[in-house]
């Protein structure tokens, strides 16, 4: 493992977690993808590298959208053998290839891709520097590299921003996207010498949930995957409470799905021309 990904993500993604994640987790909604193309100069046949690529929902939503049909070759990189098992088995295109991999090494060759892109998975990064000088390698000229996340939007209900409180206290040490420390990136001697300044946008939607897919949604956490049975029990109990009080929870069917407030940021930068 490599020092540059934070420890926690080898722990709390372990073998034997990942199927969870894959179901529980919620799926990239097609208007985040289309922006994300049109910042593509290139018509095509396109080459992307999927650094952090999990267990391979952002790589299927791609390949499904419409607006993608020109990806020529995909190479997807993560440092979790489990994550890697996991995407192998529901990741079945012959234009991808999934590899161990980190945001600093990832053994595509130079001025190869189109696109770097990192899903859901940037926070884990220490060493930002480093991670820049690896992008800025890969890509073309005016490639892209971007960063999106999919994620509950803890500030749209209260019942939620309950919800994540009690994820969060089991961080035990776990970054997230929400302190921002992703962003040092940005300040990065490698960034500021090859990259121009980001651009930024944020979608929210809206989908169905249920309390068992809310309980889900949090045991698929890697605060909560390394805690024992016992202490996931007390989670379980503690977030059905939660959701028993229901505070502004908004029924979509009475006593059955209710909204689950989503929102997904995206933030896109471009590589300097030579």
């Amino acid at each position: 493992m490599s020092s540059t990904v934070h420890a926690n993500s080898t722990t709390g993604f372990r073998k034997g977690t990942n199927e969870l994640y894959n179901q529980a987790r919620a799926r990239y909604q097609p208007e985040a993808l289309s922006h994300l193309r049109q910042a593509i100069k290139s018509d095509g046949p396109l080459n992307i590298v999927e650094i952090g690529s999990g267990t391979g929902l952002f790589t299927r939503a791609l390949l499904a959208h419409p607006a993608w049909t020109a990806v020529q070759k995909l190479k997807a990189v993560d440092p979790n053998e489990g994550m890697r098992e996991t995407f192998a088995k529901y990741t079945v295109d012959d234009r991808v290839v999934v590899s161990e991999g980190t945001f600093d090494s990832t053994g595509v060759e130079s001025g190869w891709a189109d696109l770097v892109i990192i899903a859901h998975a940037f926070h884990w990064c220490l060493d930002y520097e480093a991670a820049a000088a690896e992008f800025a390698r890969v890509l073309k000229p005016e490639g892209v590299f971007a960063l999106i996340w999919n994620h509950e939007d803890r500030d749209a209900a209260k019942w939620l921003d309950q919800v994540r409180e009690r994820v969060e206290r089991d961080e035990k040490g776990s970054p997230h996207w929400r302190t921002g420390l992703w962003r040092q990136i940005f300040e990065a001697p490698s960034y500021t010498k090859y990259f121009l300044h980001p651009e930024e946008q944020t979608f929210r939607y809206e989908i169905p949930g249920t309390t068992e897919g809310i309980v889900s949604r949090g045991l698929s956490s890697s605060r909560i995957t390394v805690l024992a049975e016992s202490e996931k029990e007390e989670f379980v109990k503690d977030v059905e409470a939660i959701m028993e009080r229901g505070e502004s929870k908004v029924w979509i069917e009475e006593d059955k799905t209710f909204i689950y407030p989503h929102r997904t940021d995206l933030v896109i930068s471009r590589r300097k021309a030579l």
